[in-house]
């Protein structure tokens, strides 16, 4: 989901681990909730992989280890590429 999410933004958009759950979420309550401790540890995995950098007042965090709002966004082309 939260790659699915990036997807749809323009370059250098970032989302918040609630989107990914609320998207993931088939319900109308708050049961997205429940979802935001597997949301952030999809961006944790994502992260280690690469794939996404999770942000926390602009600057690159380690989500497992960051307290509140954070921001989850697309690494960019060049540094996916350099390997």
């Amino acid at each position: 989901m939260i790659l699915a999410l990036l997807s749809q933004r323009s370059p250098g958009a970032t989302i918040c681990p609630s989107d990914a759950a609320r998207h993931a979420y088939a319900g109308a309550d708050e049961g997205w909730r429940a979802l935001m401790q597997p949301a952030r540890d999809a961006a944790a995995m994502l992260a280690d992989e690469g794939a996404v950098e999770v942000f926390q007042r602009g600057q690159v965090v380690d989500i497992r280890t960051a307290t509140g709002p954070v921001r989850i966004g697309r690494v960019p082309e060049e540094e996916a590429t350099r390997d």
